[in-house]
């Protein structure tokens, strides 16, 4: 493959590059947007791809491969690298990027046919859906698992669980994929957003990036609502922070991403006390961690990989739990609970933990949404269940809502 870039002297939106039918990987306007795929591939080939593209003009390895690591680790993971790539970055450089199969389409000319058709007006239609919801695994079953989990906490077999559902939102007509973007944008702004063949959400919480030789994480685990009333809302983060219950779901996390990462660091630091993170519908418990890797420096996705699923999504110990999940949830979770994010040929890149999504069917007429908790020995089933319905609004305002 072969590839060019140039700067972007004009503003653009991300949301209007991926459209309906592209790709996205966006927090707070900087990321990477695509349109048209050059090759689709698989991890076992993703970074040799990558690492053979042909740089015509430039020297800038800007060609980028987007992809979804799902649940589990026995399923393959896909990657993308779209013909046509617009990057914008924190420093405010803004790229475009043409990816193609011969040398030809990297001329000027196609540069500015890609640029003319970013800058084309995106007129939305306003449009009216009725829409239906409806679980898909039975509430009984999921209320099950939870108290087989606890269970299993409470006499040693697991130190964590997370047990997760699943509903169906179903419309009339084809769900917008443009419109649930911008949607997302204006609520959950500081999240990683993102859409990826009808996969698509908002997710608050950093799996793992690395930037040369800086390599961060920022787990979250431990989830209370919030109300919009900024005093009840400070009354239920203090709440949050002094739960024995939640703060041993976030120490499991925190010392899994710590242990998995410290191998490969000259140094690791993180906060001593974890945080609130709060976004549009809850607050989580956070920690930053932050590193210098060794060098070399190790991939993004060979860390990616490490730690997908970490058990603020599967639980701890990681095979135990993961094996109990599969055996008490009743669904299979595909992408939920694993990772989406964009590597480069350079093994940098930025993961989010593939949460607050929803799977469109091919006709896009109906989404499968998930969400789920962590179960420890204080957990109750009725609960849990109030914060998978909370944690499900992510998605559900961002589809019904005009």
């Amino acid at each position: 493959m072969f590839a060019t870039t140039r700067q972007l002297d004009f503003v653009v939106d991300l949301n209007d590059v991926a459209r309906g039918d592209g790709f996205l990987f966006v927090r707070d306007g900087v990321g990477i947007a695509g349109r048209g795929v050059a090759l689709r591939t698989t991890e076992s080939l993703v970074i040799e791809a990558l690492a053979n593209v042909v740089q015509v003009g430039s020297q800038t390895p800007d060609p980028i491969a987007i992809g979804v690591i799902p649940f589990l680790k026995s399923d393959e993971s896909y990657f993308v690298i779209p013909k046509i790539i617009v990057r914008k970055q924190s420093t405010g450089h803004n790229t475009l990027t043409i990816v193609a199969l011969s040398e030809i389409e990297c001329s000027e000319q196609h540069v500015q046919q890609a640029i003319d058709d970013l800058l084309k007006v995106q007129v939305l239609v306003p449009s009216a859906n009725s829409f239906t919801i409806s679980p898909i695994t039975p509430i009984s079953t999921y209320l099950g698992a939870v108290t087989a989990a606890r269970d299993a906490v409470r006499s040693g077999v697991l130190v964590k669980a997370v047990i997760a559902r699943d509903i169906l939102v179903s419309s009339d007509t084809e769900i917008d994929v443009h419109k649930l973007l911008l949607r997302l944008r204006s609520t959950f702004g500081s999240s990683y957003r993102y859409s990826i063949d009808g996969f698509i959400g908002a997710s608050p919480e950093l799996l793992v990036a690395v930037d040369n030789l800086t390599v961060t994480s920022h787990p979250l685990a431990g989830t209370t609502s919030r109300t919009g009333d900024p005093i009840t809302d400070s009354k239920l983060a203090a709440d949050l922070q002094a739960s024995d219950k939640n703060q041993i779901e976030h120490r499991v996390v925190v010392d899994m991403v710590h242990d998995t990462l410290l191998p490969y660091c000259s140094f690791l630091d993180w906060q001593p006390e974890p945080g609130v993170v709060s976004v549009a519908n809850v607050q989580h418990l956070g920690t930053a961690v932050v590193g210098q890797l060794n060098k070399p420096a190790t991939h993004v996705l060979t860390l990616a990989r490490a730690l997908c699923p970490t058990p603020a999504l599967g639980g701890y110990p990681s095979a135990e739990a993961i094996e109990f999940i599969t055996a008490v949830e009743g669904m299979s979770r595909g992408n939920y609970g694993g990772a989406v994010g964009w590597i480069d040929s350079l093994g940098n890149g930025t993961w989010a933990v593939a949460i607050r999504c929803a799977q469109l069917s091919k006709d896009k007429k109906s989404a499968r949404l998930l969400a789920g908790g962590g179960i420890v020995a204080k957990s109750e089933p009725e609960a849990e269940l109030a914060e998978t319905q909370a944690k499900f609004q992510a998605m559900l305002s961002a589809i019904i809502r005009p």
